[in-house]
C-alpha cells in the first residue's frame, strides 16, 4: 500500500472527487474542498467528520487537526452535495440521500485503513454522525456531535413535506432564509443564508433521527459511545435533542459537554480555535472553550474510540 504524509489542514482529498464526478476542484470555493489527513503508517484509529448545513469543511479543520496531531488519528472531512461551491445556483437538487453516501463513502475509506472508524460532526453533519453511528456497520468508534441538529430551537411535530417552508420560515433561522439572496459572500467558508432546498433535506434527516431514536430504550441503548458538546443557548439546533439521545445512550459511555446559556458560544464557532477573519471583518469568534472541550474528548476518545 502507498504511504501518505500531510500536512494538514490543507491536504485536498482530490480522490473525494473521483468518487463523486460532478464535483472538482476548480468548482469549490479556495478553502472549502473535501480534506483528508492520514498518519504516515496507517492509524488504528480514524475519525470522519461533516460539515453544517451552511458551512464546508473548513469549518472541521480545528477538531479534525486535534484528532491528526494530537490523538494520531486518521482524519475525513467530506464535502456534502450542494456546498462549498462558486457557483451554488441555490441548493437545487441537493439530496439528503446524496449527503447519507457522501459520508459513507468516508466511512468506507476510513476503514480501509483503520481498524476502529468514528463519525459525528457540527450540526447537520452531527445529524448524519448520529445517524451513521446507528446504521452503518463500519462505524465501530464513537459518535462526536458538535452543536447537532437532532432538534429544532422552537420545533416540535410538524409535517416534513406539507408544511417545511412555513416552518422554516417561522422556526429555522428566521433571519438567515431569503430565497432571492445569492448564497456567495465576502464570508469565505460558509454560505450568506440557508437556502430552503437544503431546509428541506434537513428536515428529511431529522424526521428520520426522531424515527430511529423512538426505537431506543432501556432494553435497546443507542449501540455507539457518545461525546457531545452543546451550548444551552443554540437558538438553531436545540438542547432537548442530545437530552433525549442521552435517555436512551449508555450512561457510562455519554460524555455531554454543556456549556450555559450565559457563555460567548455560538451554533457554529463551536467548532473552532480561532476567529474567522477576512478583509479585516471577524465573521465568527472562536469558542472559548475550544481547548477545555477538546480535553474533555480527548480523554474520551482514549477509552471509547
Amino acid at each position: 500500500m502507498t504511504q501518505f504524509q500531510y500536512d494538514p489542514p490543507s491536504a485536498e482529498w482530490h480522490a473525494y472527487y473521483q468518487r463523486f464526478s460532478k464535483l472538482s476542484s476548480s468548482a469549490i470555493r479556495d478553502g472549502c474542498h473535501p480534506q483528508i489527513m492520514l498518519q504516515a503508517q496507517p492509524a488504528k484509529k480514524a475519525v470522519v467528520l461533516t460539515h453544517g448545513l451552511r458551512d464546508s469543511p473548513y469549518f472541521m479543520t480545528a477538531i479534525g487537526r486535534y484528532f491528526y496531531e494530537k490523538l494520531g488519528y486518521d482524519v475525513y472531512l467530506p464535502l456534502l452535495q450542494g456546498h462549498g461551491l462558486k457557483k451554488p445556483k441555490g441548493m437545487e437538487m441537493v439530496d439528503a440521500n446524496q449527503w447519507k453516501a457522501n459520508v459513507a463513502f468516508a466511512i468506507d475509506e476510513a476503514s480501509k485503513r483503520s481498524e476502529t472508524v468514528s463519525v459525528g460532526g457540527l450540526s447537520t453533519g452531527g445529524l448524519l454522525g448520529y445517524l451513521m453511528g446507528a446504521t452503518n456497520p463500519k462505524v465501530n468508534g464513537a459518535v462526536y456531535l458538535f452543536a447537532a441538529a437532532l432538534d429544532l430551537k422552537g420545533g416540535g411535530p410538524f409535517d416534513v413535506l406539507g408544511e417545511l417552508k412555513e416552518w422554516a420560515m417561522r422556526l429555522f433561522f428566521i433571519d438567515e432564509i431569503e430565497r432571492n439572496k445569492p448564497l456567495i459572500s465576502d464570508d469565505p467558508y460558509r454560505y450568506s443564508h440557508v437556502d430552503l432546498d437544503g431546509a428541506h433535506e434537513l428536515g428529511k434527516l431529522i424526521e428520520e433521527g426522531e424515527d430511529l431514536l423512538k426505537t431506543f430504550g432501556p432494553d435497546n441503548l443507542y449501540p455507539r459511545p457518545v461525546f457531545a458538546a452543546h451550548w444551552e443557548g443554540d437558538d438553531r439546533a436545540d438542547i432537548a435533542g442530545i437530552e433525549e439521545l442521552q435517555c436512551v445512550a449508555d450512561p457510562e459511555r455519554f460524555c455531554f459537554f454543556r456549556m450555559a446559556e450565559a457563555e460567548k458560544v455560538t451554533h457554529p464557532n463551536i467548532v473552532l480555535d480561532a476567529q474567522i477573519r477576512h478583509n479585516g471583518v471577524v465573521y465568527e469568534d472562536k469558542n472559548p472553550r475550544f481547548d477545555e472541550m477538546m480535553a474533555d474528548l480527548a480523554i474520551f476518545a482514549k477509552k471509547f474510540g
